[in-house]
């Protein structure tokens, strides 16, 4: 077979084969696929020679930043020793056994053991499973209602989606029982009129009291939810919210799951989300960050009271192939190094982070931003055609895929949901490329902008 070079002669091949992750196929091969060769730092180089500002971290997950030969050095390093070998069977590895007590370290101290997963939907899918198990061995096996979040993301396998509250997802595919969705602490979009984010904030919390009450706590497993809501447009919560919540779950007899899928790994200025808001989850979830997505690799870390109860129930009737793959360890393990060494949380907490949040946060001075929120390095965009009155544009989702379009244009990756702009760059990112990213994104928003004004959108 002769190797495509052109831009045009790859586009072809990937249309006639490739079927992409959350795709309209039909409109994407028409317009051809964007084909990245390379990236190093905060950058990717695409097929055409184009520079392209990476505020996405891949899909939130290069934390460290592209080109880190330490990690790929520590990949090759293990395939050439034990490329692969399963922890089934009474059987590990050395590199299953170092990560897991790295993670005990870095992890909040009620955690000390870790079942390896290859991703976060494979992690939200063993949450599920563990959490049920739990109360079986309680006896108390009624206990298997899981109480989510609307517009929530947990994954995209059929357990996974089901946990999520993205009603796209779950209308494509059949939602597995006992698992409850309740109301998402998304003030810019859902505050009713007159309404301060504290009052909003305890009262969208205490949704999980009343959905307790309703379902009886003799049947409710486990509430799970994201410190701040990702895929679901980076919903960060008012202050209100997670202290109530703590009160909640410690109250009751269920089992607190927090995703830190995206949130881990110092994201939102803590080693992990649930550090950040105060809360004590009894089941941390954890992927992407993990690995700076340099390799596939998740886990489920699971808190010692929880860990004692399993140990007392025989067989856990789960696991993956790749649980805690050798070569995907060595990555994590290589990672976490970076992090460490170069106190990468510590600097999105104290020194990037601040930088660029007020930056961000001044972006809700343009007529077309309603509110620019950024915890960490991680932040988002409502656009709206009138601020006061919090109101949406007609056919949600065509203005926030305008705006990311005409952000592709220049150069910045941003994702939209809805009509929502997300970033969530690498923790390396400089102050000069901080300032880069937000010069772009006011072209996106002046383009955007001029083009809702030819529509009569805005004026």
């Amino acid at each position: 077979m002769t190797l495509p070079k052109t831009t045009a002669e790859l586009r072809a091949l990937d249309a006639a084969h490739h079927l992409h992750p959350f795709s309209d196929m039909k409109s994407l091969n028409a317009e051809g696929s964007r084909i990245v060769v390379k990236a190093e730092g905060v950058w990717l180089t695409d097929s055409d020679g184009n520079r392209i500002l990476d505020g996405m971290s891949g899909l939130w997950c290069v934390n460290v930043g592209y080109g880190r030969e330490e990690i790929v050095e520590a990949v090759a390093a293990q395939l050439r020793e034990l490329p692969y070998y399963n922890t089934f069977f009474k059987t590990t590895h050395r590199p299953a056994i170092e990560l897991s007590a790295k993670l005990a370290e870095l992890t909040p101290p009620q955690f000390n053991k870790v079942f390896f997963t290859g991703s976060g939907s494979e992690s939200n899918d063993t949450v599920i499973k563990l959490v049920r198990r739990y109360f079986q061995i309680k006896e108390k096996p009624e206990k298997k209602i899981i109480i989510s979040r609307r517009n929530a993301y947990h994954g995209s396998t059929v357990a996974a989606g089901s946990l999520g509250g993205m009603a796209p997802m779950h209308g494509q595919s059949a939602v597995i029982p006992d698992i409850l969705h309740i109301a998402q602490p998304y003030f810019w979009g859902e505050a009713r009129q007159g309404e301060t984010p504290e009052e909003f904030g305890l009262r969208t919390a205490r949704a999980l009291e009343a959905a307790i009450d309703a379902m009886g706590e003799d049947r409710i497993a486990a509430f799970i939810a994201e410190p701040v809501q990702g895929a679901g447009g980076v919903i960060i919560p008012p202050a209100s919210y997670w202290p109530e919540i703590a009160r909640i779950c410690r109250e009751r007899d269920i089992l607190f799951v927090s995703d830190e899928v995206i949130c881990g790994f110092g994201r939102t200025g803590s080693w992990f989300g649930c550090e950040t808001f105060g809360t004590e989850p009894d089941i941390l979830v954890m992927a992407k960050g993990i690995t700076s997505g340099y390799m596939p690799l998740g886990g489920v870390m699971v808190a010692d009271r929880v860990a004692e109860v399993l140990h007392e129930g025989g067989d856990f009737n789960h696991g993956y192939t790749y649980s805690g793959h050798p070569a995907a360890c060595a990555a994590a393990l290589a990672n976490l190094a970076i992090m460490q060494r170069e106190d990468l949380v510590g600097r999105v907490a104290n020194d990037v982070g601040p930088y660029l949040q007020a930056r961000w946060n001044a972006l809700a001075e343009h007529p077309l931003v309603g509110e620019a929120p950024m915890l960490g390095l991680v932040g988002a965009l409502e656009l709206t055609p009138d601020k006061l009155g919090r109101t949406k544009f007609p056919d949600v989702g065509k203005v926030g895929t305008l705006a990311r379009d005409f952000s592709f244009k220049n150069n910045l990756v941003m994702r939209a949901v809805r009509d929502r702009l997300i970033i969530a760059p690498p923790l390396v990112i400089s102050h000069e490329e901080c300032d880069e990213l937000i010069a772009r994104v006011r072209k996106t928003l002046d383009d955007t902008f001029a083009e809702l004004k030819r529509w009569g959108w805005v004026r």
